[in-house]
């Protein structure tokens, strides 16, 4: 991302790797907190509560969501709230800038 200073990326598909590597994984969100979104690839309203405890809780050794994916179990990231509001939303309402900002918190 260093060489590619407009990219933004998501983590829907890697939650699992995210929640076994805490250590690189928050040094990763620290780093490009700018461009990070908030993003999933499955509907399953159930399945985001890993994600917000990879995220924002300080959990320690639990089991992923899905048996039949991670064979390991995670931890947490403890992200900031600063850190959080721009993965959650702010990043997006940069890209999107004709979405209506007083929808979400400051």
């Amino acid at each position: 991302m260093d060489e590619l200073p407009n990219m933004y990326t998501e983590f829907g598909a890697v939650i699992a790797e995210l929640g076994r590597q805490t250590a690189m994984a928050l040094c990763f969100f620290e780093k490009y907190q700018d461009r990070i979104l908030f993003g999933e690839d499955s509907w399953v309203p159930s399945e985001y509560n890993t994600y917000f405890r990879v995220l924002e809780t300080n959990e320690e050794y639990f089991p992923y969501h899905k048996r039949y994916h991670a064979h390991w179990n995670m931890y947490a990231m403890g992200l900031s709230d600063q850190i959080l509001k721009k993965v959650y939303y702010k990043n997006a309402l940069t890209l999107l800038p004709g979405l209506n900002r007083s929808l979400f918190p400051d």
